[in-house]
């Protein structure tokens, strides 16, 4: 295996908590650039190994991003404000973010250093009924948060040596958790008040466990240069779910969960879309967890936490 120089911005968030580890477990020099806006200590077991090295600083810094780069093979540009209410809160610091952050590390690279970055699929916005979207369906972003990563992905599939992964909707335990994606929130809401209302329990998107994103991630660096330049979904064929029918999968495992469905009153997340990864499987890349383990593993967790200080806003 080539000993790689792989930088991380944002590393210490939920995705890069998982993602870290995995990369210096495989042998990788790792550079994390974060500036732990979150207080989070989730990296802390990381720096008993001689292949991490961590930099605190804020990944908008062009004087820091260049230090950072300095030596790298594999940029992977996790620093973002994630999520369509948190964007909202702050849309400058989203723009600078989310977008302008990433333009940076694409003007400051070399031709050689290689970038895989993870957007959204959330940039399909509204689906038709019944049709798959495929990496060559428009892109219709509906949220700030959307737009954003949209945009990014953009100005990295203009240039050279990069790879996108739309992702579905992420849920999964992590280091530094999130309770604020639905499958997490579902299930957290389903296991403490034992109820939930939803709004507009029809609408459809996609799922994906975190250890499977970084399944991806090593996926796309050991497979670059067939992948490269391209946009790829990577999410769970097996999940193209409703609200209804996800709550109905935790409601197997949690009997005592009551849904309801309010006629009245509207979702502010207006996403609704199913999609196709048949792309990255066709290639080999195939996703170890299910909805049901991610589920299970969720109820096991939530035994241990018992507050809601675990969103991003």
């Amino acid at each position: 295996m080539e000993k790689l120089n792989i930088l991380v911005t944002g590393g210490a968030g939920y995705l890069g908590s998982i993602l870290v580890p995995t990369l210096i477990d495989k042998g990788y020099n790792v550079t994390v650039l974060d500036n732990f806006m979150y207080d989070q200590t989730s990296l802390l077991e990381c720096c008993a190994h001689d292949n991490f090295r961590v930099m605190k600083g804020d990944a908008r810094n062009e004087k820091t991003v260049r230090e950072a780069l300095q030596g790298q093979d594999v940029i992977i540009p996790l620093a973002a404000i994630v999520g369509a209410p948190a964007c909202d809160l702050d849309p400058v610091a989203t723009r600078s973010t989310n977008y302008e952050a990433v333009a940076l590390v694409n003007k400051l690279r070399s031709k050689e250093q290689r970038i895989i970055f993870p957007t959204t699929n959330s940039g399909y916005g509204i689906g038709q009924d019944g049709i798959y979207c495929t990496e060559e369906t428009p892109l219709k972003p509906i949220s700030l948060y959307g737009t954003t990563k949209v945009d990014a992905e953009n100005n990295l599939l203009d240039s050279q040596n990069t790879i996108t992964f739309r992702l579905a909707t992420v849920f999964g335990f992590s280091p530094r958790m999130r309770l604020d994606l639905l499958v997490n929130d579902f299930t957290y809401r389903a296991f403490h008040d034992r109820y939930i209302v939803l709004f507009e329990a029809h609408f459809k998107r996609n799922y994906i466990h975190i250890r499977d994103v970084a399944k991806a991630f090593m996926f796309g660096i050991e497979n670059f240069e067939r992948m490269k330049n391209q946009p790829y979904n990577v999410g769970l064929s097996t999940a193209n779910l409703s609200k209804m029918e996800l709550c109905e999968k935790i409601k197997e495992q949690l009997p005592a969960f009551n849904i309801f469905v309010s006629e009245i009153g509207k979702d502010p997340d207006q996403r609704n879309y199913i999609v196709s990864n048949d792309k990255i499987e066709k290639l080999g890349y195939i996703p170890d967890h299910s909805i049901d383990m991610g589920i299970r593993e969720l109820i096991k967790g939530f035994r241990i936490i018992t507050n809601n200080k675990f969103a991003n806003i």
